[in-house]
């Protein structure tokens, strides 16, 4: 998989690569990465103003962000020992933990650091598209999202909870960014994508002259989903004027982002990793309005799918956020 890199810079000399246990002499610079996802949309940058933070306010820590697929790349990652931390959705996390579906093979022993912001399942397609509905992707040119990602994970239980096959839809697998471009060429009706808005994709294919957006709504499936896939999913919605010429709140399935490590990380690294981010909040929400929703409240065992690492559980306690 050919992933990009954010590289943040740390201050402290010298290089050490790291095991999953990230056994480090003290005196060692720490390099490690965080998985994060396709440069059009909201993980990449998130994770990129993670790893500055850390690589500044941390010494002796040089972090990398790595543009990835989304989610189940993610976690493989985190379950090869190829990143050390990782931004996931949480229905991702539930199935790698429980080792199902594109986990059946290999469970991945994670651990959350903190909830981070809901995704919304976004279906875009224009006006010209004869789309007004889920049901009528049939017979269409749609993008089910990047592959090994989170979001062609959502948009392929969608299409079956809908009673489709893929062979009843003309399928391509284009990142958000890919899948605009082709919107404005003609070339897609719709496409798939679960992400904090304002998506950056989205939000160039709605400020495109002559391009009217529509974004359809997919929450009255949430109960569906939950009794089939556990209960992952919440009802939520794309507030009005989320895009441009946006004018109506639209009604969503949100699924919860996480920060998530490898089980086997030293609790002290973890605390530090969590406490370093939580006290320069104010950085992340200035690179993306996304993680406005990294507060106390949304910090619940019900959001995370995945068990806290001792090391986050500890700050939490420190800072009286109950976790259940």
């Amino acid at each position: 998989m050919k992933r990009r890199q954010f590289v943040a810079a740390g201050s402290a000399a010298g290089a050490l690569g790291l095991t999953a246990g990230w056994a480090l002499p003290a005196a060692a610079q720490a390099q490690f990465s965080i998985a994060t996802g396709t440069t059009g949309a909201v993980y990449y940058p998130l994770g990129g103003a993670m790893a500055n933070i850390l690589s500044k306010k941390v010494p002796g820590w040089a972090v990398t962000a790595e543009a990835t697929a989304g989610s189940v790349a993610n976690m493989h990652m985190i379950r090869d020992g190829k990143a050390q931390m990782a931004l996931t959705q949480c229905d991702t996390a539930y199935d790698a933990i429980k080792g199902l579906d594109k986990f059946k093979d290999k469970p991945v022993d994670s651990r959350t650091l903190c909830v981070v912001y809901p995704n919304l399942v976004h279906f875009v397609t224009m006006e010209g598209t004869g789309i007004n509905k889920l049901s009528d992707i049939k017979g269409k040119r749609i993008s089910t999202s990047a592959p090994v990602s989170g979001s062609e994970v959502m948009a392929l239980r969608i299409i079956d909870e809908l009673g489709l096959k893929l062979s009843d839809i003309k399928r391509e697998r284009l990142s958000p960014a890919e899948s605009t471009n082709a919107m404005k060429d003609g070339k897609l009706d719709g496409y798939f994508f679960n992400g904090g808005p304002p998506v950056a994709a989205i939000t160039d294919l709605a400020a495109t002259q002559g391009i009217k957006i529509k974004l359809i709504p997919t929450a009255d499936l949430v109960p569906a989903l939950n009794k089939k896939y556990g209960p992952v999913f919440a009802a939520s919605e794309i507030k009005a004027k989320a895009y441009p010429n946006q004018d109506a709140a639209v009604p969503v399935i949100a699924i919860w982002n996480i920060l998530v490590v490898p089980a086997s990380m030293k609790d002290d690294q973890a605390y530090t990793i969590i406490k370093t981010l939580w006290e320069n909040h104010g950085d992340l929400m200035a690179t993306h309005k996304a993680s406005t929703d990294m507060t106390p409240e949304n910090q619940k065992t019900a959001n995370s799918s995945v068990p806290f690492h001792p090391g986050a559980i500890k700050f939490f306690n420190e800072k009286g956020i109950k976790l259940s």
